[in-house]
Formats: C-alpha cells, sequence, structure tokens
C-alpha cells in the first residue's frame, strides 16, 4: 500500500495564514521523515518526484472564484476539456503546427515531466481522465456516493494514450489516527463543527475542540455530521488501517492520499505519525 499526504494548510481559530503556511512545510519535512514521500520543488531538480493534479472545481466559495476569474476572457466550464489536451501539449512540447501558441514553450525543461493527475469527485471527471489517458485521484474525503462505481467506469473506458499503457487510480481519504479512538472521535470534533458550517455557507477557522464540543447541534446537524462522517476513518491505529485497506479494495487502488485535519496541530503530526508505524512505513534519516 502507497500513502501520501495531502495538506489544505488548515487556519486555525486564534492562528493565521502564515502559521498555516509554516505548519503545512514542517508536515511535508515530517512527511519525508516518516516515509510517507519524496517532498521535492521542481521536476526539473528532482525527476520523478513531481505530481501535476488538475481538477474543474474552483476550490472555494462562489464569491471567491468569481473574483479569481473576473475579467471579460474567462473561459467557461465547457472549456476544460479543450484546456487539458492544451496543458497536455504543453508538457510534452508538441502543441499542433497551427495552433494559436505553437512556438510557446513550457519552461524550465529537464529530463522528464511532471506525472499528470486529473482530480476529481464525480463521473465527469473519470471520464476526462480517461479519455486523455490520465491517472485519476477520486476525492473520496469530499464525497463516497457512487465513488467505486466512478473509479470502475474510469478504468472501463480508459483509452492509452502513449504515458499510461493502463489506468492508474488512487483515493483522497479524511483520516484521524489517535492512540485510543475516544481520542481520535474527540479531535474530530473540530472538524465535524468547521464542516458543519462550510456546509451552511459560513466560512472560518478550524474551532478548538471545546468549542465543538459545547456546541449546541440542532437535529438536522447532527444528521448531517453523521453523513460526513461516514466518508471519514477515525479511530486507533489498527481500526484506521484496517478501514483504510477495505477502502482500497474497494475502490481497487494500490494508493491513498490522506488529508488531516484538527484544531491541534501536534495532534495532526501525531496522526501521521501513527499511521506511518500502523503501515510500517520505512523512515528516513
Amino acid at each position: 500500500m502507497k500513502l501520501s499526504v495531502l495538506d489544505q494548510s488548515p487556519i486555525r481559530a486564534g492562528g493565521t495564514p502564515a502559521q498555516a503556511v509554516a505548519e503545512t512545510l514542517e508536515l511535508a519535512r515530517a512527511a519525508d521523515r516518516l516515509g510517507y514521500e519524496t517532498f521535492c520543488m521542481l521536476e526539473t531538480l528532482y525527476p520523478g518526484c513531481i505530481d501535476l493534479g488538475i481538477g474543474r472545481a474552483p476550490g472555494s466559495d462562489q464569491r471567491t472564484a468569481s473574483a479569481l476569474q473576473h475579467g471579460s476572457d474567462t473561459f467557461g466550464i465547457e472549456h476544460f476539456p479543450a484546456q487539458i489536451a492544451e496543458l497536455l501539449a504543453f508538457l510534452a512540447d508538441a502543441l499542433p503546427a497551427n495552433h494559436p501558441f505553437a512556438g510557446v514553450h513550457a519552461m524550465p525543461t529537464g529530463e522528464g515531466v511532471p506525472e499528470f493527475w486529473l482530480l476529481g469527485s464525480s463521473d465527469q471527471s473519470a471520464a476526462y481522465a480517461a479519455y486523455f489517458g490520465c491517472a485519476f485521484s477520486f476525492a473520496h474525503f469530499i464525497t463516497d456516493e457512487g465513488g467505486t462505481a466512478v473509479m470502475d467506469a474510469y478504468r472501463r473506458h480508459f483509452r492509452p494514450q502513449g504515458r499510461l499503457a493502463a489506468p492508474q487510480g488512487r483515493i483522497g481519504v479524511f483520516v484521524l489516527c489517535a492512540e485510543s479512538e475516544a481520542a481520535a472521535q474527540r479531535l474530530a470534533s473540530s472538524r465535524d463543527l468547521w464542516r458543519l458550517r462550510l456546509d451552511q455557507g459560513i466560512l472560518g477557522p478550524i474551532p478548538p475542540v471545546e468549542e465543538a464540543l459545547a456546541h449546541e447541534y440542532s437535529a438536522s446537524e447532527l444528521t448531517r455530521i453523521a453523513y460526513n462522517r461516514r466518508r471519514q476513518v477515525v479511530g486507533r491505529p489498527a481500526q484506521v488501517r484496517e478501514r483504510l485497506i477495505a477502502l482500497a479494495h474497494d475502490y481497487d487502488v494500490d494508493e491513498l492520499v490522506v488529508v488531516s485535519i484538527c484544531f491541534d496541530f501536534a495532534a495532526r503530526m501525531r496522526s501521521y505519525e501513527l499511521l506511518a508505524e500502523a503501515f510500517e512505513l520505512p523512515r528516513r534519516s
């Protein structure tokens, strides 16, 4: 089983964006030490160590997305397939001679190009990945509805395009691991409240556990939390390992990308450490 780390640089209540980025850097160093990944800056400097992931979602609320796309020359989502084809051509330095950008080269060039992944949580994203012969990463941490069917459809419709001879899939999973199940569930409560507020259109930092535990949830909010919790893997190392192996089997993948979010950064780091130990990842000095 191959494990990788996805970090979204979450901002904790009382923290700052600068602190969130600093914690991401510290986590990257820890992930490298724990045996998750080789963390490098550029494919040109370290061939084979960079993945390029793209997706259709803007990764923000609609108002922020509109601000980022402001202007008269923005492209609608209907242009996404053409943008994929163009990006792949840029990476391979293979734009058609009659293309308006022919002669423009993606720099810097090296011995190889980043491994190309299409990220998504829908059958449409899987269809694009299959059509263009790309690797596909399904965001199970965003939604688990129909996920295994989406991955199966990607494999069935995959068209080899030269870079990949066969389909290559992985899934992104939310994980929190602690010494006891009770401790893990307690840590997860802060993300429960943060995610609930996000679903309600309320953007804000990750709240502390005490605030989450003291919050008076309505019946509908508890139902929503239970719905979000079903696609999360939270518990002791042995429990987490068993559930992740089962998920990988269900999706028929051999790589999991783990994202862990909680209020306490030390607990987040410890979660990755316990997970690495559970899977017996080889530590690096």
